[in-house]
């Protein structure tokens, strides 16, 4: 029996990957149904399997489950991208103020070892898909700007309302063309600024850098017909924040 048990454990891990890494991937829609029986048939799977992998998603808030409708990718919510926008900037604008106070030595060399390692990663791979190495730098590189608030609370905030973002910041690169970006140098020069104890200019620049993906998608939400959005059988690879 535990062999079996470990074996469903193992299954249902490995469709969780692939759909984790094609919603994040922006190859599946907003409020694009999916199917049980579909799924299942793809990965080659038991529909409980199928399940529980799309019940692990809903928990992440990537999927949503309905009664009676089954699951269905996240909507593109305008509303829930600006409250969560307000969240973002409030709380990650007090720890960048606190970090740069509180800051000592290994702060500083934890921001520029990570600012190192994501300036060094490309953002695209050779196939042309979005790398998710860089994504996981981005993720450290502003979890290590942050950490010199020395309030663990505060950081764990900030991170998880980070997460919560992810698949917008992935919709963004996927739906919105904002090719004129240079998202390196913003990187680049809120290292600098931070180090350089900045606050109000460090400030002004994270506000920018944080409101600038969500402005672009809500443009995008007002400018299209959301509703057909899930007629759509794939969208571009997302290209990050």
């Amino acid at each position: 029996m535990a062999g079996i048990d470990a074996g469903a454990s193992t299954r249902t891990d490995d469709v969780y990957q692939v759909l984790h890494k094609d919603l994040l991937g922006g190859r599946m829609t907003p409020g694009e149904r999916l199917g049980l029986v579909g799924l299942s048939a793809r990965f080659e799977v038991s529909q409980s399997v199928t399940r529980e992998a799309l019940i692990r998603l809903a928990e992440q808030g990537l999927v949503v489950a309905t009664p009676q409708r089954g699951f269905r990718v996240r909507e593109l919510s305008v509303q829930d991208i600006e409250a969560l926008t307000e969240a973002r900037v409030q709380i990650e604008l007090v720890a960048l103020q606190l970090a740069i106070e509180r800051g000592d030595i290994h702060w500083e060399t934890s921001v520029v070892a990570g600012h190192h390692l994501l300036e060094k990663t490309p953002m695209v791979s050779d196939d042309g898909r979005f790398n998710e190495e860089w994504s996981q730098r981005h993720r450290a590189f502003h979890r290590a700007l942050l950490s010199g608030c020395a309030n663990p609370h505060l950081d764990a905030v900030a991170a998880e309302l980070r997460d919560c973002a992810e698949l917008y910041r992935r919709w963004y690169g996927a739906l919105t063309d904002d090719n004129d970006r240079d998202i390196a140098s913003e990187h680049r020069l809120l290292k600098e600024l931070a180090l350089a104890r900045e606050t109000h200019s460090a400030q002004s620049l994270l506000r920018t850098h944080i409101e600038r993906a969500p402005l672009r998608l809500i443009a995008y939400a007002a400018e299209h017909d959301m509703s057909a959005l899930g007629q759509r059988d794939s969208v571009p690879a997302a290209q990050g924040l």
